[in-house]
């Protein structure tokens, strides 16, 4: 049966020309003159059927269904070719697991301990990137995503099945020179103090401070900082007071970079959890991967 499927060579050159917006610039990726790119382009809408981009004064712009469109496409490319580069390893799918972590707990807490899973397994390669929000399994190559979230927003992620890995102690912390002595801060000293924010929990802070029963009318206000490892930095450096997982800051907490700056520290609604698509057919690389996460939190 013949497939209504453009060529791959004709949805390179509208992914390019898609993500730059600009026939030019996607000729230039791909080696190609911007007439031949421009050809290929007017094919597909053909194909199609579907107007994809419109002329602007600068260039070419995506229509709504062309964008709608680019998207998919983007993923299903990028599907293809971690498909393709997964075949041309040596070891094959069933040795790979595909892993999206939050950014932070991926550097600060799993990749030191991945030589340990190397050890254990040698025959597993991990690839991994960084997802912060719920995606579709069906849309992506993943085959685990380790996610900070809370009972909820696990629950309410359609198709997958979710295991808890450990609770996520959050605490306040500063530099040394903020700490007029060893005990901390109480929570309304704290108050008064520069908040460093996290973009991704605009409203740690003022959680926090409402556990602690303390009036902040600065809880939203201070320099937003996107990862946690820039708000540890940035505490660090003597900006601020920074609300972070304990976890992701040990480092600094044992070189003294950090200190706790008030010693409560109220129960945390959060977690970390592996959380995986509800289907069959489990590889065992993905198996043992959880196996390995499992006894790594429970040590």
């Amino acid at each position: 049966m013949r497939r209504k499927i453009p060529s791959t060579h004709t949805l390179l050159c509208f992914e390019a020309s898609a993500r730059h917006e600009s026939y030019t610039r996607a000729a230039q990726e791909l080696v190609l003159t911007q007439s031949a790119v421009s050809r290929q382009i007017t094919a597909l809408e053909e194909f199609l059927g579907v107007t994809l981009f419109r002329r602007t004064r600068h260039g070419v712009a995506l229509t709504e269904r062309g964008a709608e469109y680019a998207s998919q496409v983007a993923l299903r490319l990028q599907s293809l070719e971690q498909d393709t580069l997964d075949i041309m390893s040596p070891q094959s799918r069933s040795g790979t697991v595909h892993l999206a972590a939050v950014p932070t707990f991926a550097t600060r807490w799993l990749i030191p301990r991945l030589p340990l899973l190397t050890a254990q397994h040698p025959e597993v390669t991990v690839h991994l990137e960084t997802r912060t929000r719920p995606f579709m399994f069906s849309d992506t190559s993943f085959d685990v995503a380790l996610y900070a979230g809370t009972v909820e927003q696990v629950a309410n992620w359609a198709g997958t099945r979710s295991l808890r890995l450990m609770d996520e102690d959050v605490v306040p912390v500063c530099s040394p020179q903020w700490l007029a002595g060893p005990k901390g801060m109480t929570a309304q000293a704290l108050s008064q103090l520069p908040l460093l924010q996290q973009t991704t929990r605009p409203n740690a802070w003022r959680r926090w401070f409402d556990s602690m029963g303390v009036s902040a009318p600065l809880a939203l206000a201070g320099p937003r900082f996107e990862l946690f490892s820039m708000t540890a930095a940035a505490a660090a450096c003597g900006l601020g007071v920074a609300l972070v997982p304990r976890l992701l800051i040990e480092a600094e907490l044992r070189r003294g970079e950090l200190v706790l700056a008030c010693p409560l520290a109220p129960a945390s609604e959060r977690a970390y959890y592996l959380v995986t698509p509800d289907r069959g057919g489990e590889r065992p690389a993905v198996t043992y991967f959880r196996n390995w996460m499992l006894q790594q939190v429970n040590q």
